[in-house]
């Protein structure tokens, strides 16, 4: 259970500095409710894929939990943007699948190879 804590620790940090480091680079500022109203979609894309794989089970594996939680994240972050009116744009979609799959990924790909 340990673990199932960590990693969903680490996939949050995740998602917030891809939301950050995106308010950053468009200058929209740093304030707690911006990174609020700009993270809610993702985080909730992300508890979504934690359910749907039962991610706690085997959370620190790429093809038991990393996939389904990287690609729910963007999907559903995607769509709960367009949805609640902030949009998106296909450059917006390829960054986040690209930037979420490294860091999503990534870092249950280094956990592995460090264990080994």
């Amino acid at each position: 259970m340990r673990s199932a804590r960590v990693a969903v620790v680490l996939d949050v940090c995740c998602v917030l500095v891809f939301v950050i480091i995106g308010r950053e680079s468009h200058t929209k500022g740093e304030t707690l409710a911006g990174i609020a109203s700009t993270s809610w979609p993702f985080l909730c894309g992300l508890a979504v894929g934690w359910a749907a794989a039962r991610a706690w089970r085997r959370p620190l594996t790429i093809r038991g939990a990393g996939l389904m939680v990287w690609l729910s994240t963007v999907a559903l972050g995607m769509i709960l943007r367009v949805i609640s009116g902030q949009g998106t744009a296909i450059a917006f979609i390829a960054v986040a699948l690209v930037f979420l799959g490294l860091f999503l990924l990534g870092w249950r790909l280094i956990w592995g190879l460090l264990r080994r």
